[in-house]
């Protein structure tokens, strides 16, 4: 397949859009993958996700779930929204109106937990002291891009789909999703969508081409291998003279009293 833009869809997209929907979410996936190449060879042990629960534990406690659970239903919603095609939904039985309603409801739940888990999470590291003290470079770029990205899908939902008179992403985003894995950009399929959609998608891809760099990473190293690993059997040394399932008899204590 090529990559090239179609004639008729160069000539009605100005060089501004090639740039923005074409070039720079190539550049982001080529950076999203060689980065993580080069994370883990060149820094196994950082590899994490940098915990900071010793240092303060109540506002982890509920933030770290409403987050997770949050972005894990919001993750869902866009896999669904951007790659499955409209035409799929339909033949699986699916009308239109009851695909928008579903997912206008469940994406405003979704956004919600994950809007307060992610609200928590910046609140307890700007307020705590120790845990701010703690906060690196790529974690000052993090929590901003990941709090705007979040902030612009939220608010263009609401503003369009919520409160407004609806927008078909589907019929323009999600075609310029699928086009670039496809390796046939459209993008003046996504050239014509509302600003808070697009500014949500640009942010998304500067998003990806900074997740090696974060502690993002830490996504890749889910410990699935653990609910299939064996029991781990811990035996007792092995002491000489000792009956096994006996304890030895207790030392007479030492007085801490010399003789004269």
């Amino acid at each position: 397949m090529s990559t090239a833009v179609s004639p008729l869809a160069a000539a009605t997209t100005s060089a501004a859009d090639l740039a923005l929907w074409v070039a720079v979410p190539y550049l982001c996936l080529a950076v999203f993958a060689v980065g993580h190449v080069w994370r883990y060879r060149q820094d196994q042990f950082g590899w994490t996700s940098r915990t900071s629960q010793l240092l303060e534990h109540r506002w982890l406690r509920w933030g770290s779930p409403l987050f997770h659970l949050g972005a894990f239903m919001v993750i869902a919603g866009h896999v669904v929204g951007l790659a499955v095609p409209a035409a799929w939904t339909a033949a699986a039985g699916i009308g239109e109106h009851a695909y928008h309603t579903t997912a206008v409801w469940a994406g405003s739940v979704a956004g919600a937990a994950m809007v307060t888990g992610l609200g928590m999470l910046c609140a307890r590291r700007l307020l705590a002291r120790r845990i701010r003290l703690g906060t690196d470079r790529s974690d000052k770029v993090l929590f901003p891009l990941l709090s705007a990205t979040v902030l612009l899908g939220i608010t263009a939902t609401a503003a369009h789909n919520v409160f407004g008179p609806g927008y078909d992403y589907r019929a323009t985003v999600s075609v310029w999703f699928r086009g670039l894995f496809a390796l046939q950009p459209q993008p003046e399929a996504i050239a014509g969508a509302p600003l808070l959609f697009r500014l949500h998608a640009l942010t998304a891809c500067l998003l990806f081409a900074a997740w090696p760099f974060t502690r993002l990473v830490h996504v890749w190293s889910a410990p699935v291998g653990y609910l299939v690993r064996p029991y781990l059997v811990y035996r007792g040394r092995a002491v000489p003279g000792r009956t096994p399932g006996r304890r030895p008899p207790a030392r007479p204590a030492r007085s801490s009293r010399r003789a004269a």
